[in-house]
């Protein structure tokens, strides 16, 4: 199967929602409401057009749907700022699953974002997919959450070499995370 990742248009968006909603239906730690996430960071300063990407299947249909947002770093104690990006979500429709589409929106999508100037991406996800993309947990570099999860499941990615090394603090994400 050939597919094609290319940035998402307008008139992509209700499919790619339809999408992002039928990929966490059965998803046990989901709350059911990324495809609300989805829309809410459009509307948001967060948002990076190039970095919304949709996987394209040779019927022209949508297989699948990633967006990276920007979000920030912040030391607690010096109040410095880092810019990062959070990769949330990658959505695969279901019946187009375990076909590698998702491995594909997220290499394209880290090599994007990279060619575009940004250094780190930030994850909250699975602890045994994520990792085979070059996601660690983000403890390593002294970076966390601004609510409680697990280490495991908080990772980050550099996209060039030791961006994080002198970044620590708490992950700020954009408003769209909490409505």
């Amino acid at each position: 199967m050939d597919i094609l990742i290319r940035q998402e248009r307008p008139a992509d968006y209700r499919t790619t929602e339809e999408i992002v909603k039928k990929a966490f239906l059965n998803e046990e730690h989901s709350d059911k409401r990324e495809h609300i996430l989805v829309k809410n960071i459009r509307n948001t300063d967060a948002f990076i057009p190039e970095l919304s990407l949709v996987a394209v299947n040779e019927d022209q249909a949508i297989a699948g749907h990633i967006l990276l947002s920007k979000i920030m770093i912040v030391n607690e104690e010096t109040l410095e700022e880092a810019d990062s990006l959070a990769l949330a979500p990658v959505s695969v429709a279901p019946k187009q699953q375990n076909k590698g589409i998702g491995s594909k929106l997220i290499r394209h999508a880290l090599r994007t974002a990279k060619d575009i100037g940004y250094h780190s991406v930030i994850v909250l996800g699975h602890q045994d997919y994520y990792p085979k993309f070059g996601f660690m947990p983000a403890s390593r570099w002294n970076i966390h959450a601004p609510f409680e999860v697990p280490d495991e499941v908080f990772m980050a990615i550099e996209l060039t070499e030791n961006s994080l090394k002198n970044i620590q603090g708490v992950v700020h994400y954009s408003k769209a995370f909490f409505e």
